[in-house]
């Protein structure tokens, strides 16, 4: 069970005095720079798949979900059948911030949110199988869209840089104190709601 007497790290680390508007921009700051995620599904046995994918654009003021393009043929539509419930996590080498997104995933092949999300590049993942039908292009019966609707988001932004970092890890292992060389940030799900409610008006 979670003690925040015990994990004193948490509990200096925790930032509480952003608004969600703030939160979520530091958020997109991230996934900007990363531009690949990685898409965990659950399969039938239970074991953990993990993939790297990367959102499909464009990204509109305020979204807060995640929508892949995917060929429906493959294995993560089965275990997205099985367990909806999937994490996206991204990682920056360069800055050492992350972002873990938990929430569920919804299936579709609309046309329009296809044509809106699809863009040239995405028929490499697909080829045309040349029986004219699986063409490759964006009306490919295999294109679907996954939309990961996130419940709860926490993210890490460096207030040092690595250097910095290295010397508040070292200071703390000798002093006996606890390193907290950035910021976690916790978008609720009361907040993601609220920012949903204002996108969809």
């Amino acid at each position: 069970m979670a003690n925040k007497e015990l994990d004193p790290y948490t509990a200096k680390a925790e930032e509480n005095n952003l608004t969600p508007q703030e939160k979520i921009e530091g958020l997109y700051s991230i996934i900007k720079n990363v531009k690949v995620g990685i898409l965990t599904t659950r399969s039938a046995d239970g074991h953990l798949h993990a993939r790297a994918m990367a959102p499909a654009g464009p990204v509109q003021p305020n979204q807060i979900s995640l929508v892949f393009i995917a060929n429906k043929a493959s294995h993560k539509f089965d275990e997205i059948q099985n367990d909806s419930h999937v994490n996206v996590s991204f990682y920056d080498e360069s800055t050492t911030n992350w972002a873990s997104y938990a929430g569920t995933a919804k299936v579709s092949q609309d046309t329009e949110k296809i044509a809106k999300h699809w863009n040239a590049t995405l028929s490499a993942w697909f080829g045309d199988l040349g029986d004219g039908v699986h063409k490759g292009d964006q009306n490919d019966p295999r294109v679907a869209i996954i939309e990961v609707v996130p419940e709860e988001i926490r993210y890490w932004v460096a207030t040092r840089s690595k250097i910095g970092q290295a010397v508040d890890v070292a200071f703390s292992a000798i002093t006996g104190k606890t390193a907290a060389p950035g910021d976690l940030r916790t978008i609720t799900t009361n907040e993601i709601q609220l920012v949903q409610g204002l996108t969809t008006k």
